[in-house]
């Protein structure tokens, strides 16, 4: 299993990296360039930056895997079309904002409709083949959530893919942090099959959860030679929410969705950052941060963003080990 991973991430990385080289200056050639904020005063110069990044390295990633057999594992093949459904809308709100060059794209109704609709389905999907029991952070101990798994499973969605995607605004930021939350998943999952077996789950389904794991962490490292500080192209939403979508995916499938708010801290703070300063700035015209998503407040304090970038990735990691370690 463990040789397997590894030839997975390596040709994952690989594809990813040869895609990424071919497609960046195809990007440029087309001028799919990303919108800027106009108030985000430190990222002027990135305006015009190649985007749809997620595109090649989210496609390799799945290439590699289905090449690896992922389709004899119905949870990891289910993953990968929650995952490509992510990616066609953070595809379609990427083409409007640079159809139409601006920074939003999709209206927020619609956006949160397309992610609603796809939660639902997912959430349908697990309560039918009787995936409702979930194993408790830091303990030994299960839940079965029966029928409000549906609801469960899908505000666990909604909120994973827009808190990725709200994550995703300075340089290898969502992609670094989103690497180590797969690795820390797939050492959970690892773990949890020394200590539980195969009671929950067949093997096969296990095993083709964490191969899907090892191939996005492949294209996603691949990805980041081409996003860390200056970056050359951005993800856009056709990455962050494709990757949201195969956290959430992954993390429920594998009956770790508990684990979500804790080893994915940082990005559920970064939805939390903006739903704290919108409440108080209504209620007392005052601000709490100096902007949101937190890491904008960050980067206005005065740290770069490759440092900000491994800050996250070092939250997630103690978080991680905190997890896991609970089990060892």
């Amino acid at each position: 299993m463990l040789k397997t991973c590894l030839i997975v991430t390596l040709l994952a990385f690989s594809l990813s990296l040869i895609s990424g080289a071919i497609t960046i200056p195809l990007l440029k050639k087309l001028k799919i360039g990303q919108p800027i904020l106009k108030y985000v005063e430190t990222h002027k110069d990135k305006s015009g930056t190649p985007t749809m990044g997620g595109l090649f390295f989210i496609i390799s990633s799945c290439v590699i895997f289905l090449i690896f057999g992922g389709l004899k594992s119905r949870l990891s093949t289910v993953s990968i079309a929650i995952g490509l459904v992510f990616m066609l809308v953070g595809f379609l709100d990427d083409f409007i904002k640079i159809k139409f060059k601006k920074n939003e794209g999709l209206k927020a109704y619609q956006k949160i409709l397309f992610q609603t609709s796809i939660a639902l389905v997912a959430g349908f999907f697990a309560y039918y083949n009787g995936l409702t029991v979930f194993f408790l952070p830091f303990s030994t101990k299960t839940i079965d959530l029966g029928w409000f798994t549906i609801i469960f499973v899908a505000l666990i969605f909604i909120a994973t893919t827009n808190s990725v995607n709200l994550t995703d605004g300075l340089d290898g930021l969502a992609g670094s942090t989103s690497a180590v939350y797969l690795t820390v998943i797939t050492l959970l999952i690892y773990v949890q099959t020394i200590v539980f077996g195969y009671f929950y789950l067949p093997i096969q389904e296990f095993g083709g959860l964490t191969t899907l794991c090892c191939a996005l962490i492949g294209g996603i490292l691949a990805f980041l030679i081409f996003n860390v500080s200056k970056a050359k192209v951005f993800m856009g939403d056709s990455g962050s929410l494709a990757l949201g979508g195969f956290i959430g995916a992954i993390s429920i499938f594998s009956l770790n969705a508990f684990y979500i708010p804790i080893i994915g801290f940082t990005f559920v703070f970064s939805s939390l950052s903006v739903i704290i300063q919108v409440a108080h700035y209504k209620r007392t015209k005052k601000r709490v941060f100096l902007m949101t998503p937190f890491h904008h407040h960050l980067q206005l304090k005065g740290l770069s963003e490759c440092k900000i970038s491994y800050l996250y990735s070092l939250v997630t990691g103690i978080l991680g080990v905190l997890s896991i370690i609970f089990y060892v």
